[in-house]
């Protein structure tokens, strides 16, 4: 790592935010290094730091390929509403790198200052003194410092990369972990096959530690219960210790305690009913003493943006059909496809348009098998580069995928180029506009309509 650039120095907030983009940007050429899943740097960059994963609040540690940051979400909104305070830490970043860190306060708590971050990151780069880590190992170690430093009820902690091996899984003892949804995602790291990414998503399994599990394919429920008993960490499990269900209009939540009544959650998709249940049931787990009134209200006023997000003003609604509907989603395996993809046809029975899909993906994601779930579904795919990322993927390989998927499809040069295109065209009934593929995508799309995450 090289040292501090010249005239670095932070002596103000416009110096510090000056300092602070030069900073992330030596940090950010870690970012394509290749990734090897151990603990080792990562430990001993916070015994350098004094560790500070041991002086955290009660940890929530959150693992998973699909519904993370959902899980999380929803977590944060039901504790938020009934009095608690949560640090989140969750990536990638949609817009700034601020994102990825939540700081707990009164209230909603608020994205990390640039002085605190450039503080954090700077005491890493110190201590490190050059020697090999990856970006995120680093910014992790640099979050744990900050979040020591602050106090909070909760630390709702997300996994990056499977769980075994990955950064976040230096915590020795959290107060409950959970498994979100496991399917095929990065391949190249975590194993081509649903048991084998089961095995290494366990890997936050930790002995007496409570771990609630979503509903999960069955090979993967297999591995997770073999290993769960291995670890010796009792598993609460959806479908067997707790249900979820949608009935007229309504999210019924039961467990060994009862049955809750609760409002269908804010964020749309069927799937979030699984994710809302979840944190529901880690809620009940790490907080018993939450009020009812908190699970009604943490999932009316949960917010995760690209996740099903409806874009309703801003520089993409300028740009579209006039009277288009747009949503903006960072879904990119085959699994988040699917999710989506039974979402939009949800909306088309409500109210019936023309789906167009606006696409990017990365080079590392099967692109063909997101596409798939939407023949017969998208009229058509417009496929975009992901300008975001090194590993984007050229638009015209993404359009001969959703050909070779069964949606017909076109390529422009950028998201603003095929809303553009889209709205040179005449259209009867204006149409619904999905932009997704890629969370760097959605960040892009994000960054261009104005609206970052708060």
């Amino acid at each position: 790592m090289s040292a501090a650039a010249p005239g670095e120095a932070a002596t103000g907030p416009h110096e510090t935010e000056r300092a602070l983009d030069a900073l992330l940007g030596r940090l950010y050429l870690l970012h394509k290094k290749d990734i090897e899943l151990t603990l080792g740097r990562m430990e001993r960059l916070l015994a350098a730091l004094g560790s500070p994963e041991r002086r955290l609040p009660p940890i929530v540690h959150v693992a998973g390929t699909n519904g993370k940051g959902s899980t999380i979400a929803f977590l944060r909104a039901i504790l938020e509403a009934g009095g608690q305070t949560a640090h989140v830490y969750t990536s990638p970043h949609l817009v700034r790198f601020h994102e990825r860190i939540r700081l707990g306060a009164p209230g909603a708590g608020q994205l990390v200052d640039d002085e605190t971050l450039y503080a954090a990151l700077k005491r890493c780069e110190e201590v490190n003194g050059g020697a090999p880590i990856t970006f995120f190992e680093f910014t992790t170690a640099a979050a744990f410092d900050i979040f020591a430093r602050h106090a909070a009820d909760f630390l709702l902690l997300e996994v990056g990369l499977g769980g075994r091996g990955d950064a976040t899984n230096v915590v020795e003892r959290p107060a409950a972990c959970a498994i979100t949804s496991i399917s095929i995602d990065h391949p190249e790291f975590l194993g081509a096959t649903v048991d084998r990414i089961a095995f290494e998503k366990a890997g936050v399994f930790k002995p007496g530690v409570p771990a609630v599990v979503a509903p999960q394919d069955g090979r993967a429920l297999d591995v997770l219960r073999r290993e769960a008993r291995r670890k010796g960490a009792p598993l609460i499990e959806a479908q067997r210790d707790f249900f979820a269900r949608a009935e007229q209009g309504r999210l019924i939540f039961e467990d060994e305690r009862g049955l809750i009544d609760l409002p269908l959650p804010r964020l749309p998709g069927r799937h979030q009913i699984e994710n809302a249940a979840t944190a529901v049931a880690l809620a009940r787990l790490i907080a018993p003493e939450l009020p009812a009134e908190a699970f009604e209200r943490g999932l009316l006023q949960v917010e995760w943006p690209a996740r099903l997000q409806n874009i309703v003003k801003g520089r993409l609604v300028e740009l579209a059909p006039a009277g288009a509907e747009i949503w903006l989603d960072g879904g990119h395996n085959e699994d988040g496809g699917r999710a989506v993809a039974e979402a939009m046809a949800d909306f088309g029975e409500r109210a019936e348009r023309p789906l167009v899909l606006v696409c990017g993906t990365l080079t590392t994601k099967d692109t063909g098998a997101f596409l798939r779930a939407f023949a017969g579904l998208a009229q058509e795919a417009i496929a975009v580069p992901v300008r975001a990322d090194l590993y984007g993927k050229p638009a015209a390989e993404v359009a001969a995928a959703a050909k070779a998927a069964g949606v017909d499809a076109a390529a422009c040069d950028s998201v603003a180029d095929a809303l553009r295109f889209l709205a040179a065209r005449e259209w009867p009934t204006p149409p619904r506009i999905l932009i997704a593929g890629s969370l760097y995508l959605a960040g892009e799309a994000l960054a261009l309509n104005g609206t970052p995450p708060r």
